[in-house]
């Protein structure tokens, strides 16, 4: 019998994934493809966590396509992955497969003196079988606000978007998330990163809410691909302890 520990664990995973973000960032921008153009992403993360005698590793791998509808308009598909494994010294509970498909659209709907907003709605179909914590048994719906800022050779983004988490696992339904990243251009092809943030915690049996803090870079092997890592750590103990991530870019 899975633990509940293991699923709030896998559906936080999947509510923070950044499958729809600019790997390895968590907080999306404002930047869409352009008309007719494709993105192929390939991003994995593992995670690691000790609370209470309890040692849990959480794998990730997620695969996304993303298409410029029109050149302010992004429609993408998401296909996750999802391994999670809990040892108490006593049992040990292994689940994998496939978790919840993805899909979203990101608009961006204005340009300012150097300030872009953006609106991302999103749903996820049940796809994983929410009985071993790799899914929610039902559909969910998010819609996320979006705005960047560029200030070169640095950029802002900020994020503020709510989860209507649907599922059958007994989770919270209502999430709010709250996130700011910054890039900074060290040449042409580098860039490093760093984010924040923190969501309401799906575990309705807690009031603590996982918060971040990451650090990675991105290099752009070309015009068109890039490869990515970083670190992320959490700052109280409803967050894992720590996550490494990677992942690579293709545009074509």
């Amino acid at each position: 019998m899975i633990t509940r520990t293991l699923i709030s664990g896998a559906v936080i995973l999947l509510l923070s994934s950044p499958v729809f973000a600019a790997h390895p960032l968590i907080t999306d921008d404002t930047g869409t493809q352009g008309k007719g153009k494709y993105q192929f992403e390939l991003n994995g993360e593992q995670s690691r966590d000790r609370n209470n005698g309890v040692k849990t590793m959480e794998t990730a791998l997620g695969v996304s396509l993303t298409y410029g509808w029109t050149d302010d308009l992004d429609l993408v598909i998401g296909v996750p992955w999802v391994k999670a494994e809990e040892d108490d010294g006593v049992l040990k509970i292994t689940e994998s497969g496939l978790s919840d498909l993805s899909l979203a659209a990101k608009w961006r709907f204005m340009e300012k003196d150097g300030f872009s907003f953006a609106l991302k709605p999103g749903i996820t179909l049940p796809t994983g079988d929410e009985k071993k914590g790799l899914g929610t048994g039902k559909a969910t719906y998010s819609l996320f606000f979006i705005t960047t800022k560029e200030l070169k050779p640095l950029l802002f983004h900020v994020n503020l978007g709510y989860v209507r988490n649907e599922n059958k696992n007994y989770d919270e339904v209502n999430i709010w998330h709250g996130s700011l990243a910054t890039e900074y251009l060290v040449t042409e092809k580098m860039r490093v990163v760093a984010n924040v943030g923190t969501e309401k915690n799906p575990d309705d049996t807690t009031d603590k809410n996982p918060a971040f803090i990451l650090g990675g870079l991105v290099y752009a092997v070309t015009d068109s691909f890039d490869i990515d890592c970083g670190v992320k750590s959490g700052l109280n103990n409803a967050e894992p302890d720590s996550t490494v991530l990677a992942g690579i870019t293709a545009r074509f």
